[in-house]
């Protein structure tokens, strides 16, 4: 389980073709994998991988053709940023919402705005997240984007947007994006249980969403 809060951003060192799958190794700032155990989880880009090796302030994790093709740690190369965040633990507190880094389908930047201190992004969907996702999202509402659960400021058709404060900006890559690049997104389960629940009630009664 992951809080959607992002601890920082970690380096990728290697990015090797194994099969079909993948083996990354990342470096991560000195100290904040202390205590790290093989087979423990850890969100990279907001995707729960496994901690396969370990080496002092890197780790390695293997990931799979499915992920792969799914998410944004595909398009990884070595030299690329990344958003981290260690799994939660019983008793943390979430400040965010809860995650479980598995993620639902990628959204391409399209349009990236500052504004005195503050940046927008809008992030264009396709047909795979119209089907999947859309439905989960609306106005004022959570969304998890490369593991930073973030609040949405504005929706259209085919676009969402988020507005990032200065401090998100530190802590993320979300300052490093550019148009075109690939973002994983997340719906959070409570998001998820909320609509699943409230369509379920509406069906029943007759109802029907357009």
């Amino acid at each position: 389980m992951f809080t959607g809060i992002v601890q920082g951003t970690a380096t990728v060192q290697l990015a090797s073709q194994v099969g079909r799958n993948k083996r990354l190794e990342i470096v991560f700032p000195a100290g904040v994998m202390l205590g790290q155990q093989l087979g423990a989880s850890v969100a990279i880009n907001g995707v729960c991988l496994t901690v396969a090796e370990i080496g002092h302030d890197i780790l390695t994790f293997d990931v799979i053709d499915t992920t792969l093709a799914l998410t944004n740690i595909g398009l990884l190369q070595a030299g690329d940023t990344v958003n981290f965040e260690r799994a939660a633990r019983m008793g943390d507190e979430i400040g965010g919402h809860v995650m479980s880094g598995h993620i639902m389908t990628s959204v391409c930047v399209t349009r990236i705005e500052k504004i005195e201190e503050s940046v927008h992004i809008r992030f264009t969907t396709d047909r795979q997240y119209d089907v999947d996702a859309r439905r989960y999202l609306f106005d004022k509402g959570y969304v998890g984007l490369n593991g930073a659960s973030l609040t949405i400021s504005n929706i259209g058709n085919d676009w969402l947007e988020v507005s990032l404060i200065p401090e998100t900006l530190r802590l993320t890559t979300f300052g490093m994006l550019s148009v075109g690049d690939r973002v994983n997104l997340e719906i959070d389960s409570h998001t998820q249980a909320t609509v699943d629940t409230v369509e379920r009630v509406l069906k029943e009664k007759g109802i029907v969403l357009p």
